[in-house]
């Protein structure tokens, strides 16, 4: 049976359980169970504190987990990404009072606050800087202001709580962040984990993905294909009406409104735009 480790709390538990659920795979409903069996799938679910499963996954015998790349990296565990699971996006930043530093190359002989010590060392060791490293658990944009630290290193979304804390970010980011499916390092996938990695591949690609499809008139074919190219190619259906054809085929998300206002503007009709659950492409 495969054992996975899963976020137990923290802003990547739910998306975790909602992909998972969208995997195929059964879900706990009760917030407090920690262990979760799925025996059709012959799988064994473990609710672990995020920062844990690297650890589990790496020095016990939980095969695969769910974390973040942050803590991943921050951590020695030796465990590596297997797949980025395209949810939980953050970039790890700097930051200080306004004016403080103009530069990164200003953070020699710093105090720095951080709950990703493993991060900062390395970051600080790369730029060849010896600084001083606050470890905090927990919330850090408040270490300036009560004098324990002259900057902080976090985990940022949007820079909101940084802001209000009083602080700017200042250079480029020492990380982009997402959710990761991670293996002890060197190891081989077996068929079980083949099976999730494609089943969570199947939900990321489903995700990125809207079908969509429409009538055109066969004078106007070609140039409507090229607006839905598709993954190989777009299906094309004879109509009753000789002059018309109907055509089906896989659009980026994000290019959908744009890829139908386009086709209406060739003459296209009955152009419809619905979600994809789950694909293997």
């Amino acid at each position: 049976m495969l054992r996975i480790g899963v976020p137990n709390k923290g802003t990547l538990s739910e998306p975790t359980t909602v992909m998972l659920r969208e995997a195929g795979y059964r879900q706990r409903t009760d917030g407090r169970d920690l262990v979760l069996i799925d025996p059709d799938n012959r799988v064994e679910f473990f609710y672990l504190r995020p920062r844990d499963i690297a650890t589990y996954v790496a020095e016990g015998q939980v095969e695969v987990g769910i974390t973040g790349r942050d803590l991943l990296l921050d951590g020695a565990a030796p465990a590596e990404e297997l797949l980025a699971l395209d949810f939980g996006r953050a970039t790890f930043r700097y930051a200080a009072e306004p004016g403080a530093l103009s530069s990164l190359d200003e953070l020699a002989g710093r105090r720095i606050a951080t709950s990703y010590p493993g991060l900062v060392a390395r970051d600080l060791a790369e730029r060849g800087i010896t600084a001083d490293i606050v470890r905090l658990d927990g919330a850090v944009e408040t270490a300036v202001r009560l004098g324990v630290a002259e900057v902080v290193a976090d985990v940022v979304s949007s820079g909101t709580t940084l802001r209000q804390a009083g602080l700017e970010i200042v250079g480029e980011p020492l990380l982009e962040s997402e959710a990761v499916l991670v293996a002890r390092a060197g190891s081989q996938p077996g068929d079980a984990v083949e099976l999730l990695l494609r089943r969570l591949n199947g939900v990321i690609i489903a995700r990125r993905y809207v079908m969509v499809e429409y009538d055109v008139r066969r004078t106007a074919l070609e140039e409507a294909c090229a607006l839905t190219p598709g993954i190989e190619s777009p299906t094309i259906s004879p109509l009753q009406d000789d002059a018309w054809a109907a055509v089906r085929a896989m659009v980026p998300r994000r290019d959908a409104h744009t890829v139908m206002d386009r086709l209406h503007a060739l003459g296209a009709r009955g152009v419809i735009v619905f979600d994809i659950l789950a694909c293997r492409l």
